[in-house]
């Protein structure tokens, strides 16, 4: 590919210009909303380690300087591309309920009459499942990294930043005042994670921007693993301290549910993909690209299914072939906005532990049946709530980033609490919160994703890769976090960047819709979910898919929030040369930095 990869963005989007300009090294990227965390990436790069490496130490950097959105109490998923051999390599970093965590015991402790409906609550101590992030990190490291590092190395930068302190950034800052109430109450443990201040209630309070913040709880707990390894984490000290402040709030881990996961460990998955030649990608490409999503329980598979009926529509003339001026319009908006909503019906329904139930992923992907399923769809009008077929949003914090090497190796990563600071439950004496991940259970006998022990729930988490359908030589590895939105955004972000020519930076800053987070019912339909639009988007767009019978509003400031923060980081070769490109979401606080 030849240096004018990425066209300039046309002049229409000049009301809406990119922010920031995309940054170009040979060397390799780091790309996350954390600057401290970068960093963190970077220094462990040139140490000598690669994309894999500092992708963990990111992970950990973020646990410190975000912890309002991930952290070592949570789950992860990776994508690693491999440049030596062109695979893609997948891992399930996810915890399971506990083996006590049976469906008629929580439907006792939350009071749930027969035939009564209900979910977990975020802040229930019952929506804690097992942290998998600890040794999803050692297993990644172990798995994909470059054996250059260890994994003191590898969380030296994360030990430092919480022992001797960091200047918090402005929307940590935000979210970290507006998750104070429930660090307060989650827990006797709650000044852990909050700034000393005499004249504060309790003598502490929530870091304000600017701000110097230090954890040595975390220090200490990430000294524990580097130094044992998951046995410093899934036992001893740290493991005693999680399971005691659980039982203290009524849950049902054991010591055992945790020792349980570090034998397991991460599990190895294949990805799952689906080539797309739309709108004229193929004949531009040499033969489209592939987009390869992490497999269920993530929901990676609702981007390929959304995808995959986008094509299907093409084919049978239902949508014509967009240009630029088709960008943002009403007909690509309701285009995208349709397909999501039944690749949604469906995954409310399939997605939830593989191990437990048999998941028809493949059926789901197939072209067949994405033409069947494409047939719900009307030009003219929003149809009602699509049931989920048969092939035989809560708004949530995340942290998503990405690293790349000058080896050409790229990772996809993604941890998460889910909602906030997760439970805010925190173990004494080991500054984290435990995350609400067994929130997305199903509470319902029948119900795929119904709870029942040693389960994953549902999980909205989902690392992102295209690679060249014609080679399997690597596009780019990217993603968009944010609950619901991470596929929704996947799709977009891939439309930006292939059908309207969009660099990896103008991708991102693009405005974006999302589906509200209207949870489905026990049938799979999504209820009463409202089509957020993001500030930029013309008003007579807005006012048209109205008129189509869609529930519109439209956000700005910091309401834009609900539209997720995206990294991307692309590879191109000019004059033999491997170019890496990426790009940071405007709407969050880090960016994208070379080697």
């Amino acid at each position: 590919m030849g240096p004018n990869v990425f066209p300039h963005p046309n002049p229409q989007f000049a009301r809406f210009p990119s922010r920031r300009s995309v940054v170009h090294s040979t060397k390799g990227i780091v790309s996350c909303t954390q600057p401290l965390a970068t960093a963190a990436g970077l220094e462990v790069l040139r140490k000598g380690g690669n994309a894999a490496d500092a992708a963990v130490a990111v992970a950990a950097a973020i646990n410190v300087t975000e912890p309002s959105s991930t952290g070592i109490g949570g789950d992860m998923f990776c994508l690693f591309y491999d440049a030596k051999t062109k695979k893609v390599h997948a891992m399930n970093g996810s915890g399971r309920s506990g083996k006590n965590v049976t469906l008629e015991q929580i439907r006792k402790d939350l009071k749930l009459a027969d035939g009564e409906t209900g979910q977990i609550p975020m802040d229930s101590v019952h929506a804690v499942t097992v942290p998998g992030a600890a040794a999803g990190w050692i297993d990644c490291v172990e798995r994909f990294g470059s054996n250059k590092v260890s994994m003191k190395d590898v969380l030296a930068p994360a030990i430092e930043l919480a022992e001797n302190g960091f200047p918090v950034s402005e929307l940590t800052a935000t979210f970290w005042a507006n998750g104070e109430p429930l660090i307060r109450r989650a827990s006797p443990n709650g000044a852990e994670m909050l700034k000393k201040d005499s004249s504060a209630k309790d003598g502490c309070r929530a870091p304000r921007a600017g701000e110097i913040m230090k954890n040595p709880t975390i220090a200490n707990t990430f000294r524990l693993l580097a130094k044992h390894g998951k046995k410093g984490f899934y036992e001893g000290e740290v493991a005693e301290q999680l399971i005691k402040v659980v039982s203290d709030l009524g849950g049902h881990l054991t010591l055992d549910d945790l020792r349980h996961h570090a034998e397991t460990g991460s599990e190895p998955v294949d990805a799952i993909s689906l080539q797309y030649t739309g709108q004229s990608v193929g004949e531009q490409t040499g033969g489209g690209i592939e987009l390869w999503e992490h497999p269920p329980n993530g929901q990676g598979i609702v981007a390929l299914m959304a995808l995959g009926i986008i094509q299907e529509l093409e084919k049978q003339g239902e949508i014509p072939k967009w240009g630029l001026k088709d960008h943002n319009s009403t007909a690509h908006l309701h285009a995208v906005i349709e397909a999501l909503r039944i690749a949604f019906a469906d995954a409310h329904w399939f997605v939830t532990d593989p191990n437990v139930v048999k998941i028809p992923s493949a059926d789901l992907i197939s072209q067949k049946y994405l033409a069947e399923r494409a047939k719900l769809f009307n030009p003219d009008k929003a149809i009602s709530a699509p049931l989920h077929g048969s092939p035989a949003h809560l708004q949530s914090d995340t942290v998503y980033f990405c690293c790349s090497d000058s080896e050409g190796n790229a990772i996809s990563f993604i941890n998460s609490n889910y909602g906030g600071f997760g439970t805010a439950i925190i173990p004494k004496g080991c500054g984290f919160t435990l995350q609400n991940r067994g929130a997305n259970f199903n509470l319902m006998k029948g119900h795929p994703n119904v709870l029942a022990p040693r389960k994953r729930p549902y999980h909205t988490i989902i690392p992102g890769l295209i690679t060249y359908a014609k080679d399997q030589s690597l596009h780019s590895v990217y993603g968009v976090m944010g609950g619901f939105m991470q596929p929704q955004g996947h799709v977009q972000v891939l439309l930006n960047q292939e059908v309207f020519k969009l660099d990896p930076q103008a991708a991102l800053d693009s405005p974006r819709i999302c589906i509200g987070a209207g949870m489905p019912d026990s049938d799979g339909r999504m209820t009463d979910a409202t089509i957020y639009l993001e500030e930029g988007i013309d008003q007579q767009v807005v006012n048209e898919l109205k008129d189509m019978g869609h529930s519109v509003q439209q956000l700005g400031g910091f309401g834009r929030a609900m539209f997720g923060r995206g990294q991307i980081i692309r590879q191109h070769f000019d004059d033999g040369i491997m170019v890496w490109s990426g790009g940071s979401d405007l709407r969050g606080d880090g960016a994208a930095v070379p080697l």
